[in-house]
């Protein structure tokens, strides 16, 4: 399955780009498991990675919650400001 994940913040700046696909054939995908996917796959961001939230149909999503093919995906990294 094809993942397309939105990318927001810092993350988006270190990747140049606000979206991205990743190819993955695992089942039972899971948030968590695809934070470590997207680590590997881009090692220069993994710290970002990492630290970042990830939303599931706009809501943030729990370590264990599935993924699916279909599901919006968005990654945000923590952000600061005032």
């Amino acid at each position: 399955m094809i993942i397309s994940i939105s990318l927001f913040a810092g993350l988006a700046e270190r990747l140049g780009t606000s979206r991205i696909s990743l190819n993955c054939s695992e089942s039972g995908l899971t948030a968590e498991r695809l934070k470590k996917l997207l680590s590997d796959a881009y090692s220069d961001a993994a710290p970002l990675i990492s630290a970042a939230m990830i939303a599931v149909n706009q809501e943030y999503a729990t370590a264990d919650c599935p993924i699916r093919e279909t599901d919006e995906i968005a990654l945000i990294p923590p952000v600061s400001g005032g």
